[in-house]
């Protein structure tokens, strides 16, 4: 049995529920409970390496494939792509460090994959520039992300011209210039929001795919691994797999599907926590998002993380839930930026303590 993404944090229940088994783990989350000799282990944290931010567990799955047979050096890619869906591009300018680095050279150096900096949109290689600026959840942009007439405003205020003959003009088309009178009044707009954490996420490394299609989602990785998570979360995870394993016609055409409606829920969600103060409070030391029966519990942790940047006071973490329909039970999500993290607040051994308080897990 292999245990991927997952396992670490139950060592002790495997031990004893798998001692019959041969079971590997391949994991990158905190080891909890006492290691046992009866299966192969693969983790960062034995090795005291970051697995927030240096290693994800497809970065570890891609090390382990590449162990087995070096041709499996191909799905560096892939690792790529994992690695910025667990959000670890922590490092300068949104760029991915430490082991995932070296997978990075991997891609690299076989002609996988290019890195440059740029502006960093959902849509930079596919979309009109309006809809990339409407449809942004990170940064959050309040009073643009939403919405497309705003967002066309917008442009043509700064003299942008969001078609060229009878075609649309995606981020990538922009001019040197355009891009930096862009990301100039964009900067300028969320310090007057007070957004000044949401600036620094401008700005960043971009990983392009050099064997995927231009003007495809697939093309810039951080889209997808966008793609990948919408899949997941909104209960079609087949399709994710499909495209991971090369489906580039029926599975990914219903996949951009699944991505429209996934960014219709979020928005709708987001729409609905700013509709009332009492949905999401401050208290003294922490934000409470109240999502209750609204929210769906698989798309709990993607509000969290949108909603964790674009803080008034981004120094306090947020928890947010959801009601899990089975009844009982409840999804609860915990975020907070890197200054907090790095400061030793460890948002896992909270979540932990407080889950066992509830006779939860």
């Amino acid at each position: 049995m292999i245990f991927t993404d997952f396992g670490s944090g139950y060592i002790d229940l495997l031990s004893e529920k798998t001692a019959d088994f041969k079971t590997v783990i391949l994991d990158h989350h905190p080891i909890i409970g006492e290691e046992s000799a009866n299966f192969v282990h693969v983790n960062p944290h034995l090795h005291r390496i970051d697995g927030a931010r240096d290693l994800s567990g497809a970065g570890v799955a891609y090390f382990v494939a590449k162990a087995v047979d070096k041709i499996n050096a191909d799905l560096a890619p892939m690792a790529v792509v994992g690695a910025l869906g667990d959000l670890q591009d922590k490092y300068d300018q949104r760029m991915l460090g430490g082991v995932n680095g070296k997978i990075v050279e991997d891609a690299t150096t076989a002609g996988f994959l290019t890195v440059e900096k740029d502006l960093i949109f959902f849509g930079r290689e596919t979309r009109p520039i309006h809809k990339t600026l409407a449809s942004t959840t990170n940064p959050f942009i309040p009073g643009i992300s939403g919405e497309e007439d705003k967002s066309l405003a917008f442009l043509a205020s700064l003299d942008i011209k969001p078609r060229h003959g009878d075609r649309w003009r995606a981020l990538r088309d922009l001019s040197e210039e355009e891009k930096r009178r862009l990301c100039s009044a964009l900067a300028d707009y969320l310090l007057s929001k007070g957004l000044r954490y949401e600036v620094t996420n401008l700005i960043g490394h971009v990983y392009t795919l050099n064997r995927e299609e231009p003007w495809t989602p697939l093309r810039d990785a951080r889209e997808f691994a966008v793609l990948l998570n919408a899949a997941g979360r909104m209960d079609k995870p087949s399709l994710g797999v499909s495209i991971c394993m090369g489906d580039r016609s029926s599975a990914l055409d219903a996949a951009n599907k699944v991505l429209e409606e996934y960014r219709r829920t979020i928005n709708k969600y987001l729409g609905w926590i700013v509709e009332k103060p009492e949905r999401m409070r401050e208290l003294e030391s922490i934000y409470v998002v109240y999502g209750e029966d609204f929210i769906d519990d698989k798309i709990i942790g993607a509000i969290s993380s949108i909603l964790s940047t674009s803080l008034p006071n981004p120094e306090k973490p947020l928890i947010a839930y959801a009601n899990v329909e089975e009844g009982g039970l409840a999804k609860i999500s915990a975020r907070t930026i890197d200054t907090v993290t790095n400061k030793g607040v460890n948002l896992g051994e909270v979540m932990q303590v407080a889950a066992e308080k509830c006779l939860g897990n």
